[in-house]
């Protein structure tokens, strides 16, 4: 939970610190939305070595080096070097996110109360997001100090170590690779490519991270040029949307067990989506900050939704290669949406912000409806033996 404030901490911020770093680069919308494209490089490196890691060194491994890239990044950051060279920093902080995100997020969605400690997870990754904005946007402003003495403050030291220092490779293999153990096979990661469900998934979180990362990106610049709201009213609406969220995920994770996780999706994406066309036409600034609380309170679970349901219906031994492949796809929806939102508002103008939200947010949720029918395999092709001719795809969903 503590790291996963952290991850909030730097992704909300970054809404807040685009104009400083247009206006310390002299960029335009355009190429300071540069930020949201590197984030997938990293992710998709997570994604490719998340299992190698665990095999390797367990999640002890991902526990030291994920912070590691996060201080790294951090104080090349805050250095304040060329831009080029921030963009690398940014991709090796979000290669350490990739790799908390879905290991993680993987370890809470396969106990028991799934909903609940997932919940709990993510919810503490909008805690972290709801301080990011005003911190940023309004303690560094107040003390006059320079928009990169936030990133001396986001390192952190490797405290997740004393977590998961029992947790080694030999460990992980007995819990996860069992039936492989037992048959001597090799674990085949690849084979959650063989599941529908796991590109389903993969196309919800594309859709739905690319949406709420196009709000924490683009609100601030939002209030502040269309609204005419002070720093502190634009960053306090960042700050009411990611605070909405933490709640709705420490609360309605027991809502979505009794409804259904399926079912509970539907309702609150249909929540949302009115919300959000109220707060395309209210033009009062507190009123926008209330809006974006209650937004953000309805998108609370359905990250964690898609977490839990792709758990459930893939094999143990693939939960960690699956869920960072499809977190990756997600990181993939938040680089390119909130770019092109970035291209359109050069365009055409920072109003656009407001009518892009709804059109994503309805694509989220028709990607949704697919997945919430989705059912169980009835077997396991998660063995290289299982690759060979012959294999039944009517066993895969």
């Amino acid at each position: 939970m503590y790291s996963f404030i952290v991850l909030g901490l730097f992704q909300s911020s970054v809404g807040v610190m685009l104009q400083p770093l247009s206006q310390h680069y002299s960029l335009g919308d355009l190429h300071v939305s540069l930020i949201f494209i590197v984030g997938p490089l990293g992710y998709v490196i997570a994604a490719q070595s998340s299992d190698l890691i665990h095999c390797t060194w367990g999640q002890k491994g991902i526990a030291i080096f994920a912070p590691t890239l996060h201080i790294l990044g951090a104080l090349v950051i805050a250095a304040h070097p060329p831009f080029g060279i921030v963009l690398v920093a940014f991709a090796a902080v979000a290669l350490g996110a990739g790799l908390l995100d879905g290991s993680w997020c993987a370890w809470a969605a396969s106990g028991s109360n799934a909903n609940t400690v997932s919940g709990l997870l993510q919810g503490s990754f909008s805690v972290g997001a709801a301080a990011g904005p005003f911190l940023a946007g309004t303690i560094l402003p107040a003390w006059n100090r320079p928009w990169y003495d936030w990133y001396y403050f986001l390192v952190k030291l490797c405290v997740l170590f004393l977590a998961f220092r029992h947790e080694n490779a030999s460990k992980y293999r007995d819990e996860k690779h069992t039936e492989a153990v037992s048959t001597r096979r090799k674990i085949n990661p690849r084979a959650m490519f063989k599941y529908v469900a796991t590109w389903l998934i993969a196309l919800y979180f594309l859709a739905y991270v690319g949406t709420e990362t196009a709000i924490s990106g683009w609100i601030v610049s939002f209030m502040t040029r269309h609204r005419n709201a002070t720093p502190y009213v634009a960053s306090m609406a960042s700050s009411g949307f990611w605070g909405g969220m933490a709640v709705g995920r420490f609360t309605l994770g027991v809502v979505t067990d009794k409804l259904g996780v399926g079912g509970a999706n539907i309702i609150y994406f249909l929540i949302t989506i009115a919300f959000q066309v109220v707060f395309a036409f209210v033009q009062v600034p507190i009123a926008s900050i209330v809006f974006m609380t209650l937004i953000g309170f309805f998108m609370g679970p359905m990250f964690a939704s898609g977490i839990v349901i792709l758990t459930r219906l893939l094999p143990a031994e693939l939960h960690v290669a699956a869920v960072s492949f499809t977190a990756s796809a997600g990181q993939v929806g938040a680089a390119f949406l909130p770019f092109g939102i970035g291209a359109f508002i050069q365009g055409m103008g920072i109003g656009v912000f407001r009518f892009a939200v709804v059109i994503l947010s309805i694509l989220a949720l028709l990607a949704w409806v697919p997945v919430s029918r989705q059912r169980p395999a009835i077997s396991s092709p998660s063995y290289e033996d299982h690759d060979e001719e012959g294999d039944s795809d009517p066993l895969l969903q």
